[in-house]
């Protein structure tokens, strides 16, 4: 299973459902496209593109992935498709000049999983692949 690191607060916001499209330069592999990925946290935090948006405090209850957690991996999705932007479709979260990658079947993981990250897509370390998988039966309950 591969990873893509991404920088919080966009982790976050995915994890906890409400960013279902990720936005890329480049698009994605097609042998990719319909597998199952982890959302990694970045170290840092995007300080160019802060999210405009409040979440509520319900959905970070007992979730505890908002938005600090850095540096582990916090949720498993599909990568449901890749598409170039059409000019502002994929709103609010689509990116103009960008491709947008669908996110589905977003599960967050109850701990997040500490890992170094990497650019592009990377393979974690079994010890990882194992913390993570333990927890993914738990938490698609």
């Amino acid at each position: 299973m591969k990873a893509l690191t991404i920088r919080q607060h966009w982790t976050a916001a995915i994890a906890h459902g409400a960013k279902r499209t990720e936005n890329r330069s480049w698009p994605v592999p097609a042998k990719h496209i319909g597998t199952r990925i982890l959302i990694h946290a970045a170290a840092d935090i995007d300080r160019t593109r802060q999210p405009s948006f409040d979440v509520p405090q319900e959905l970070t209850d007992g979730i505890g992935i908002w938005p600090d957690h850095r540096s582990a991996i916090v949720a498993i999705t599909t990568l449901g498709g890749c598409h170039f932007d059409e000019g502002g479709c994929c709103a609010p979260w689509g990116m103009s000049g960008y491709f947008h990658w669908a996110l589905a079947d977003v599960i967050a993981l109850p701990t997040p999983v500490p890992a170094k990250g990497a650019l592009g897509f990377w393979t974690p370390p079994v010890d990882v692949l194992t913390a993570v998988l333990a927890q993914q039966t738990e938490a698609a309950r």
